[in-house]
């Protein structure tokens, strides 16, 4: 019984750290948060920083807008220009239809992504302001608990 209770006790942070994923993204960008789900149920949430025309879907490359729909977590990558980012899977192939319908190029690697590499500390100044060219900005503390709590696969929601 001793030694059950005891692996019990050292097993419990790896537990934790399972339990901690979320199967889901949702951001609700008129509130400017991010929220991290499991099974329906809002585990963390994050202020974020957008596009800096947040207003609206994304309809072209270099119009500043977040994209807004459903999407799925497909690329993480440490190496980033911000401290580390994850790739929303933007455009998908109704954005991409729509692009080709208007003659114009749909842009693409839209991430969530913590500050400019090196300018962390300006965090709390920049994170008041929508300054992404379409991203999804947090701090980067914030983004070392969103990089563990998602995995590539996850799907994400973006609403108005």
């Amino acid at each position: 019984m001793k030694a059950m209770i005891i692996t019990v006790l050292l097993l419990m942070p790896q537990l934790a750290g399972a339990m901690d994923k979320a199967d889901r993204v949702f951001i609700v960008k008129s509130e400017g948060k991010l929220y991290l789900q499991r099974g329906g149920t809002v585990i963390k949430q994050y202020h974020i920083a957008l596009g800096s025309q947040p207003k609206g879907p994304k309809r072209r490359q270099g119009d500043h807008r977040t994209p807004e729909g459903s999407y799925v977590l497909d690329l993480k990558n440490p190496g980033s220009r911000y401290y580390k980012s994850i790739r929303i899977s933007y455009p998908n192939a109704a954005d991409r239809a729509r692009a080709r319908r208007e003659g114009v190029h749909p842009g693409g690697w839209i991430m969530i992504h913590g500050q400019p590499n090196g300018y962390g500390h300006l965090a709390p100044i920049t994170q008041r302001y929508n300054w992404t060219d379409g991203c999804i900005a947090v701090t980067d503390e914030e983004m070392d608990e969103i990089w563990k709590a998602v995995d590539v696969g996850t799907p994400i929601e973006i609403r108005p």
